[in-house]
């Protein structure tokens, strides 16, 4: 399978944490954003959308969107699973994933944050003034959510980690990248710590991949 992503990029992080979970290899084939190579023809022949990551399937298909794509992951290669057994615990690993995936990621991605720049002449100030609100916004609900869960174990859902995990841990580290304070939400500081104490998250870390720098 060939990745098509950046090392910086949250989405193609968070893919990057599944496959290695899942304990598949890839192929890595780095798009540099900061020279806008995901604009040129090249990479719009593999995605129309011009946005990271894609998957090229040993079929050679190509898979886009970071959430089909690790949903497609879990079903095409179920051991070990990253969702659980169960219907209820499916659906509250899917909204922890989701106040990630849909509620804070969206407005603080790399074409937002460029169109303030552009648009309305934001500063770096205010840039991170923007995301840390959405950030935090969604940090204190997944922490209240941790909070309320009775069986409660060392990552986002029981013992193992899920998709939950594989979405949260990117933008901890978007958080700390606009300078966010972390520091109100030990639970989640906790999940973060269980995780990072993974090889397959360690590996899929940004500072880890060739495109670093």
């Amino acid at each position: 399978m060939k990745l098509y992503n950046f090392f910086r990029s949250g989405t193609s992080h968070r893919l990057r944490i599944a496959l290695n979970l899942k304990g598949l290899q890839t192929q890595y084939i780095p798009v540099d954003l900061r020279t806008e190579q995901h604009l040129k023809d090249e990479f719009k022949a593999v995605n129309p959308q011009m946005l990271v990551p894609a998957l090229a399937t040993e079929s050679g298909q190509v898979l886009i969107q970071s959430p089909a794509i690790i949903e497609w992951l879990e079903e095409t290669h179920p051991t070990p699973a990253l969702l659980p057994a169960d219907a209820y615990g499916r659906a509250q690993v899917r909204a922890l994933a989701a106040i990630v995936g849909c509620d804070i990621h969206p407005v603080n991605n790399r074409r937002i944050l460029e169109y303030l720049r552009h648009q309305f002449g934001a500063n770096e100030d205010a840039i991170n003034a923007w995301c840390g609100t959405w950030i935090s916004s969604g940090f204190d609900a997944y922490e209240a959510l941790l909070a309320q869960d009775p069986h409660r174990g060392r990552f986002s859902f029981g013992d193992a980690p899920s998709i939950a995990d594989v979405y949260l841990v990117p933008q901890i580290e978007s958080a700390r990248r606009f300078k966010v304070d972390l520091s109100r939400w030990p639970l989640v500081a906790a999940v973060d710590k269980a995780c990072a104490e993974l090889d397959a998250f360690q590996r899929a870390a940004p500072a880890q991949q060739p495109d670093a720098g």
